[in-house]
């Protein structure tokens, strides 16, 4: 801005010293280069600031516009993205505390079927205790009553091979005498 101001106040003592020229002898050319530049550029930076003022002040403004707006849709962004940010959190947060839930729930779960299971083999292990032992009770009866069938078959076998071979008479009235004793007799 100095320089502008410089610039100017050189213009308007060039232009000052043209009009006394112009005064004394009337128009002349100016053929000093410097002189004429300055005057050319004053005249222009003066036409730019008149009138370009109004169109930079302009395209500074809408420029102004837009960083605001850009600053403003930035913040506003932010500022979502921060509330995004925070309902994550809360949804880990709570997803975390779900999980340890349901991890929870599982090792008890997990727990009592352990629990249940181990009980209802206790219960299978001693029903299949006694099963077996019934199992074996019946087997040794089964073989009991076996044996005493071939005992007995044996037995009367043996009492066949002798009644063919005859009883002596002694033999005869002392089993007959055993007999009726047996049956409440007389003997």
């Amino acid at each position: 801005m100095g320089t502008f101001l410089l610039l100017m106040a050189e213009a308007s003592a060039v232009g000052g010293e043209l009009a006394g020229r112009e005064a004394e002898g009337g128009f002349s050319l100016n053929t000093n280069i410097f002189d004429a530049n300055l005057i050319n550029l004053a005249i222009i930076i003066t036409v730019l600031f008149v009138f370009g003022r109004k169109v930079l002040g302009n395209t500074l403004k809408t420029r102004r516009e837009t960083i605001e707006t850009a600053i403003k849709g930035a913040e506003q962004r932010a500022t979502d993205a921060a509330k995004r940010l925070k309902e994550a959190q809360q949804n880990l947060e709570r997803a975390t505390a779900e999980a340890e839930r349901i991890r929870k729930a599982a090792d008890e779960n997990a727990q009592a079927a352990k629990e249940a299971i181990l009980a209802q083999a206790a219960v299978d292990i001693e029903r299949l205790q006694e099963a077996g032992a019934a199992d074996l009770s019946a087997e040794l009866d089964k073989a009991i009553a076996q044996l005493r069938q071939r005992v007995v078959a044996l037995a009367l076998q043996k009492v066949e091979t002798q009644l063919k071979g005859g009883i002596a008479d002694d033999a005869q009235q002392i089993l007959i005498d055993r007999s009726i004793a047996q049956l409440g007799g007389e003997g």
